[in-house]
């Protein structure tokens, strides 16, 4: 999956990952390999901008999902398979996700991964206009999130388990290089 991050925002924000839980959702919902994702970070007042201009609502908002193609499954019977497609565009803004962690109490980074995998879910069709539609959606959402949270965990305790080996097998001396030592 082809993710590019621009962060127009004048914030710092944890880019590697917001990449990393876009690609993950992505996965998550069998998007295909090839697909193409943009995320940009944009400071309040574009966010404004866009806000009124698409959802003519006044102020800025948290994410906004912009799909590219039509993923629809299915198609007639004699077209060939679809291939990569570029899924869209999500536009977060730092700086709301920022005070929208603080009231909600709970850290900024966890903030921008919730709006990162909502606004992929949107690029995919789901919505939560309707409670049923709300229900699915942000079951969907927390599912991803706990998936991914749990994978970075693993991810985390084998890195601290191979350093250890690693360690322990310098001091006995073994090298880490098979039939070297």
């Amino acid at each position: 999956m082809s993710i590019e991050l621009f962060n127009e925002s004048g914030e710092d924000a944890p880019e590697d990952r917001i990449i990393e839980v876009a690609r993950f959702a992505m996965g998550a919902m069998d998007v295909h390999p090839a697909a193409e994702l943009s995320i940009q970070l944009v400071d309040l007042d574009t966010m404004a901008d866009l806000h009124m201009q698409w959802m003519d609502l006044p102020g800025p908002t948290d994410v906004m999902s912009f799909p590219m193609d039509e993923l629809t499954p299915g198609g007639r019977p004699d077209a060939a398979d679809p291939g990569p497609a570029m899924l869209g565009d999500i536009v977060l803004c730092p700086a709301f996700a920022a005070d929208q962690a603080r009231k909600q109490r709970h850290s900024y980074d966890h903030e921008l991964a919730v709006l990162t995998v909502h606004g992929v879910l949107h690029l995919l069709g789901f919505d939560h206009a309707e409670p049923a539609e709300e229900k699915e959606m942000f079951g969907l959402q927390n599912r991803i999130l706990a998936d991914w949270y749990d994978a970075r965990d693993q991810r985390a305790t084998e890195q601290r388990q191979a350093e250890k080996d690693g360690r322990l097998l310098r001091n006995i001396g073994f090298d880490a290089e098979p039939g070297t030592s």
